[in-house]
């Protein structure tokens, strides 16, 4: 046994203190893409079930519609017919991108951003290979109008399209606060 004190945090300098890494955020991120993936899918479900062939439905003294709009369009109604394949192409890669990318995911807000975007993409491509007209050619459900029907002041959107927006944009806050997906903020020593 050595009886030399052992030095107290206090004393060694900076540089030789190490600070823990945070906590792997992959499981928190999985958790938030399933959970809004079966909220769009079971939306889906419901509003093809109850609004096919039904006028727009009015609620919140018309500040919200509910119509089923079939869009076979990108997001937001952009896009030419004919290139749902490529929409299903590019969302199957940022899935795989996204999925690749959570073992290095070290940061809360960041898990939480990147697991809308991931249930976004999932939800829109999930309807591209598995509803009519065909795999790869799906349309996506669409049923959320904002302000008048059909989509005439803001697009038709769904829950997958709101998760990617709503994703990107906490992505977008965080990045220009300086916090890194790998829980670490700029200019600081690690978290």
């Amino acid at each position: 046994m050595s009886s030399d004190p052992q030095p107290s945090p206090d004393t060694v300098p900076d540089e030789q203190q190490v600070t823990p890494r945070p906590k792997r955020r992959a499981l928190l991120l999985a958790v938030i893409a399933v959970a809004v993936f079966a909220l769009d899918v079971v939306t889906k479900s419901i509003v093809v079930a109850t609004l096919a062939g039904h006028e727009p439905v009015r609620i919140l003294g018309g500040l919200v519609y509910l119509q089923l709009i079939r869009n076979p369009f990108a997001a937001f109604g952009l896009g030419v017919t004919g290139m749902t394949w490529v929409f299903a192409v590019v969302a199957f890669g940022v899935v795989v991108a996204l999925i690749w990318f959570a073992k290095r995911l070290r940061s809360v807000g960041w898990a939480i951003g990147l697991g809308l975007v991931l249930a976004g993409a999932v939800g829109n491509l999930a309807d591209r290979i598995f509803r009519a007209p065909g795999v790869l050619r799906g349309h996506v459900v669409d049923f959320v109008s904002l302000f008048a029907p059909n989509g005439d002041v803001w697009p038709v959107f769904n829950v997958a399209d709101s998760a990617i927006c709503v994703g990107g944009a906490l992505i977008v806050l965080l990045s220009l606060l300086g916090r890194e997906y790998d829980g670490t903020v700029k200019g600081r020593a690690k978290r």
